[in-house]
């Protein structure tokens, strides 16, 4: 097995991982996913994926951005590996990668946001040395 992470940068690119990110996220449709994806590439939206030969096995949407109080960040978003290559080092080749990515865009910090009751999610977070800052709060407005 050679695991390769690629920088995905296109919404072409990026569609077929659909079915990686309904894995984390059963709810989100294959429609919002495709109008969603042409709103956040302009805005520096990029997935790392993780490929077994042409098989995508492992994926993370990524932002580099800059806040007052963290400095330019590389954040962390929709992590997920497939449920048949977990426990496997896909997602610490994945997670290493994305960090090396902020490094070389000169982030000072990387962040995520977990779902609450993702407790494998968690335990790996803190393995691999983030530590837990604060919440995340959300308030529908539509």
């Amino acid at each position: 097995m050679e695991i390769v992470i690629r920088k995905l940068s296109t919404v072409a690119e990026m569609l077929p991982n659909y079915y990686l990110i309904t894995q984390l996220s059963p709810q989100l449709t294959v429609e919002a996913y495709r109008s969603m994806l042409p709103e956040m590439v302009p805005n520096n939206y990029y997935q790392a994926a993780a490929y077994d030969g042409d098989h995508c096995i492992g994926v993370s949407g990524y932002w580099i951005c800059t806040k007052l109080y963290s400095g330019k960040y590389i954040e962390i978003d929709n992590f997920v590996v497939d449920e048949h290559w977990r426990s496997a080092g896909v997602g610490k080749l994945l997670l290493n990668w994305l960090l090396d990515e902020g490094r070389r865009n000169g982030c000072r910090t990387a962040m995520l946001d977990a779902y609450v009751e993702n407790f494998k999610a968690h335990h790996f977070y803190y393995r691999e040395g983030f530590i837990a800052r604060g919440f995340h709060y959300l308030k529908p407005l539509l």
